[in-house]
Formats: structure tokens, C-alpha cells, sequence
């Protein structure tokens, strides 16, 4: 057995570890999802007025609530980000550009193509699903990084950088993947109207003021503290109001969106399906470009997760401001984490599976 062999037979005793070492809050995650789903579901029910009151306070077409809402859950994932860690993976060209490749120009490309395939006559549900395909992941794609075994500073430098370039292109690929491309293919969007500006707007709000945020506290909190006291006292301090964040969103939207959901499951249905194929394709692929471009397993398993994860708290500010917080745009980007969680969960474990099969594992 080689030096190697025993570490990669250890992978399934250091997801037990990792996942021993989650919160509740984290192992649980579908279970308060589909709690929060349930609670929006019954306090719609009993509030048949909740449309009118959140209409009451809006700040330019966008529940003030929610609104608050969202930043909350976007403002702890990029304080967790290290900044100043750009240069210590953007010297591996193999991993830099096969992720750029794989998250800017597949990613969106492929759940481009799935929302026209499987949702050619739901073009709402469809927007929401393309605007979740641009929104690529900055959050959750840390833990399963973790529990997979992935490179720990790897996967912080493609969150940044994602999270910077989502502020510069998100409003660009909108407007390519909405208006420009189905007009070059021939397709049907006399049924879309939006302003690319509204996107850009929302990308900047949603995005931009909490990533400026979380740079700013990293960047006083360890001047003033340290980095030791920054990580292993603060962050673990704000990190579950991110998921209070979304669970609050979530219970809003339900509420707001119970006569759809309740009344059309199929079609809550045909959502899920293209998510549950593009994770497959997304993941499956990236693991393999990986591979054949010679990545040790900790940047193998980094690259596939950063690559089929998605950044459904941006996908829901976006359609909550640009197309309203019931309309089906906003439905498909809060269906999306209750697939996501499970899907990726299972994908630690086919993570780690290969992973003790690899010859030279990381």
C-alpha cells in the first residue's frame, strides 16, 4: 500500500468528521427549507391580505422586507471570503481556466438549453431557471467542499473571483441569454419584457453592497482583531443569519406564491427536473475535465462542486426585483436550494467514492 492508499482510504472518516462538525443549522438544511416552505404555505393562508401590506412598503419595486431579507443572507458568505488569497491559486492556470470556462461559459450555456427543453411553455418558470444558470455559486459551495476533501483555499479564491465577476458580467449574460440568443435561434420571447438595466441594478444591490460589506469587515476585523480571532470566533458568530436570511425569504415567497404552488405542483415538478439533470451534467463534467487535465483530487472535487452549485440567493434578488416577489421567475430560484441541498449532499459521497479510487489522491 502506498503512502497515498491510506489517506484515500481515510475519505469516508473525514466526511464523518466534517460532517460531526457541521451545525445543526447546516446538517439539517432541506429540513428547515421544507419547514419554511410549509410555515409560508400555512401564513399565506391565514393572511389573504399579506400581498397589500408588503406592497405598502416597497423600495423600487421590491418588498422592503424581503429586501432586507436578502442582503442578510448574501452580507456572512463574503465576509467568510480571504481576499487577499487571490494569488495563492490563480497561479494554477489548469484550475483558473477550466473553471472560468466551466462557470461562465458552460454553466449558463447548458441551463440555457435544459429551461428550453424542458419548459418551452412555462416561460416564466424558464427565465427564472436561465437567471439561476447565471447566478454561479459563492456560498454553500464551501461546506461541500469541505465534507468532499476539496482544497480549502482553492475553492475561497473561485468564490471571489465569482463573486467578483458576477458584478461585472451577471447584467451582460442576461441580457445575451434573455434577449440576444433566442433571437438568434428563433425562439419565442414576446412573452419576456424586462430592462437588462433592472438586472444591473439588482446584481449591483444585492450583490455589490454586501460584498463591499464583507470585504470591509474582514479587511477592519482582522486589522483590529487578527485573523485567528476574525475566523474562529466572529465568522462562526454572523454565519447562520445568512441561513435565517434565506429561510425568512423563503417563508415570504411561500406565502406570497401558496396558490401556485398548491395548485400547480407539476409544475413545481417540471422545475425541479432540469436542476436535478443540470447538477448531474454540471458536476459530472467538471470532474472529469478535471481529471484529464491531471488536477490532484483536492482541486478535482473543488473544481466539480464550485462548478455545479449555483448562487440562489442572487438568482432570487434578481427575480424578486426585475419580475416581482410572486412572479414564477422568483418560484424557480426558491425551488432551487430545496434540490440543491440533497443533490449535492449525495455528491459528497460519489466525491469521496472516487476519490479513494483515484491512483494519486490528494
Amino acid at each position: 500500500m502506498t503512502a497515498a492508499e491510506p489517506a484515500a482510504a481515510g475519505a469516508g472518516a473525514d466526511a464523518s468528521g466534517l460532517v460531526g462538525r457541521l451545525s445543526m443549522l447546516d446538517r439539517f438544511l432541506p429540513v428547515w427549507i421544507i419547514a419554511a416552505m410549509v410555515v409560508g404555505l400555512g401564513l399565506g393562508r391565514a393572511v389573504p391580505g399579506l400581498d397589500d401590506a408588503l406592497a405598502k412598503v416597497e423600495i423600487g419595486g421590491v418588498s422592503l422586507p424581503i429586501g432586507l431579507g436578502l442582503l442578510v443572507m448574501m452580507y456572512p458568505v463574503l465576509a467568510k471570503v480571504r481576499y487577499d488569497r487571490l494569488d495563492t491559486v490563480t497561479g494554477d492556470r489548469r484550475l483558473m481556466v477550466a473553471s472560468l470556462a466551466l462557470n461562465w461559459l458552460a454553466g449558463p450555456a447548458v441551463m440555457f438549453a435544459l429551461a428550453w427543453i424542458f419548459l418551452p411553455d412555462l416561460p416564466e418558470y424558464r427565465t427564472g431557471l436561465i437567471i439561476v444558470g447565471l447566478a454561479r455559486c459563492i456560498a454553500m459551495v464551501i461546506i461541500w467542499n469541505d465534507l468532499a476533501c476539496g482544497d480549502r483555499e482553492a475553492a475561497a479564491v473561485l468564490v471571489a473571483l465569482n463573486s467578483v465577476f458576477q458584478v461585472i458580467a451577471f447584467g451582460a449574460l442576461g441580457w445575451f441569454y434573455l434577449k440576444v440568443l433566442p433571437g438568434w435561434l428563433g425562439l419565442e420571447t414576446d412573452d419576456l419584457h424586462f430592462s437588462t438595466g433592472e438586472i444591473v441594478v439588482n446584481v449591483l444591490v444585492f450583490l455589490g453592497v454586501p460584498l463591499l460589506a464583507g470585504y470591509l469587515t474582514r479587511r477592519t476585523g482582522e486589522k483590529a482583531r487578527g485573523r485567528e480571532w476574525y475566523e474562529t470566533r466572529f465568522l462562526p458568530r454572523i454565519g447562520p443569519v445568512a441561513l435565517y436570511g434565506l429561510l425568512f425569504t423563503i417563508v415570504i415567497l411561500f406565502a406570497l406564491q401558496g396558490d401556485t404552488i398548491t395548485g400547480r405542483p407539476a409544475d413545481v415538478a417540471r422545475i425541479a427536473l432540469p436542476l436535478l439533470v443540470y447538477f448531474a451534467l454540471m458536476w459530472g463534467g467538471a470532474f472529469a475535465l478535471g481529471r484529464a487535465v491531471r488536477l490532484p483530487y483536492p482541486r478535482v472535487a473543488t473544481l466539480a462542486f464550485t462548478a455545479a452549485g449555483n448562487n440562489f440567493e442572487l438568482a432570487i434578488a434578481v427575480a424578486i426585483g426585475t419580475f416581482g416577489v410572486t412572479s414564477g421567475q422568483a418560484l424557480s430560484g426558491v425551488v432551487g436550494p430545496l434540490i440543491e441541498v440533497p443533490v449535492l449532499v449525495a455528491l459528497v459521497y460519489v466525491s469521496l467514492w472516487l476519490r479513494r479510487r483515484m491512483p494519486r489522491a490528494g
